[in-house]
């Protein structure tokens, strides 16, 4: 598995914890650390990911309900939010990765965690949010 995906999981697994138990993040992104061997540069990536995401959950959810059709916020599965949330995080606030890529990571996640259909949403609210005329500018 590449670094960055294993990463990426490991900002996932934090981003749950975080959602169930509503823990300090630094505990979380600890214990994250304590349960798998990380290099610096993936462990800077982790929790830059991660605090990124939690600091941009209105802004997120928001692009998430904008590119809905026929489906309700509320209805998403955790997984496949904490998902889109983490893509978009990524995609908007961590310049060192193209949206594409993330994108891309985003999909083959939700093939690994959630359910069979996840991809495809995925991959539709993504690219819906990529595509929108005025990305450059939510930054």
């Amino acid at each position: 598995m590449h670094p960055r995906r294993k990463a990426r999981i490991g900002v996932l697994g934090a981003l749950y914890a975080e959602y169930q138990t509503h823990e300090n993040p630094e505990k979380i992104l600890r214990d994250v650390f304590s349960r798998d061997l990380f290099n610096h540069e993936n462990k800077k990536f982790i929790r830059s990911l991660f605090l990124e995401t939690l600091k941009h959950l209105e802004t997120c959810d928001t692009l998430i309900e904008n590119h809905l059709e026929n489906w309700e916020f509320n209805r998403i599965a955790l997984l496949d939010k904490l998902i889109l949330r983490m893509a978009i995080t990524e995609m908007l606030f961590i310049p060192d990765v193209p949206p594409k890529a993330a994108i891309s990571e985003a999909i083959e996640i939700a093939k690994e965690f959630s359910t069979e259909e996840s991809s495809g949403f995925v991959n539709g609210i993504l690219d819906a949010v990529y595509k929108q005329p005025d990305f450059e500018k939510i930054k």
